[in-house]
């Protein structure tokens, strides 16, 4: 929930007033567990003091990316690869003013085997590409099969990265 007021006609958030940080999660999610992992991560960093927004992909307001200090960015590992909409959001990125020197985070969702090739690795080197600093290392969570389960620990796990990443902030 965004918190503020009224000053001469505009709304103002209070990130805006007292300098409160504010990141944006955005995700791709085919069985759900990305976007339970997502939403860890936004919970860990509300939990720190930061404001956050959680977006898939496609919902994303890209005039107000420059408004944020951090953006994580999620996917499941299909392919061996970033999921194609994370690929077309990151592509899109280019078009985005104001990114550079903003802070980045990358994640993502695979099975465990060493076969089952990264997405966070690759989400994070277009972000620096970009002109985001990272701020720490790609994280993976994993599933227990195509579908899931997640891995028993992994929500909880992203909410301590979350909270972690709040203080860099």
């Amino acid at each position: 929930m965004r918190w503020g007021y009224i000053v001469y006609g505009l709304f103002v958030s209070l990130c805006e007033v007292c300098g409160v940080a504010k990141a944006l999660v955005v995700y791709y999610s085919m069985f759900g567990n990305t976007e339970k992992i997502a939403k860890a991560l936004a919970k860990g960093l509300e939990d720190g003091g930061v404001e956050v927004d959680v977006a898939k992909v496609d919902a994303v307001k890209f005039d107000e990316l420059g408004g944020v200090d951090l953006l994580c960015v999620g996917s499941p590992v299909q392919a061996w690869n970033v999921a194609k909409p994370v690929k077309e959001f990151l592509e899109r990125l280019k078009t985005v003013e104001g990114l550079s020197g903003k802070k980045g985070f990358a994640f993502d969702t695979k099975m465990k085997s060493r076969l089952a090739g990264s997405a966070g690795g690759k989400i994070e080197r277009k972000l620096k590409d970009l002109g985001l600093t990272i701020v720490k290392p790609s994280v993976s969570a994993i599933v227990k099969g195509r579908e899931g389960p997640l891995e028993e620990g992994a929500e909880e796990t992203f909410k301590q990265i979350g909270a972690e990443l709040a203080k860099m902030l």
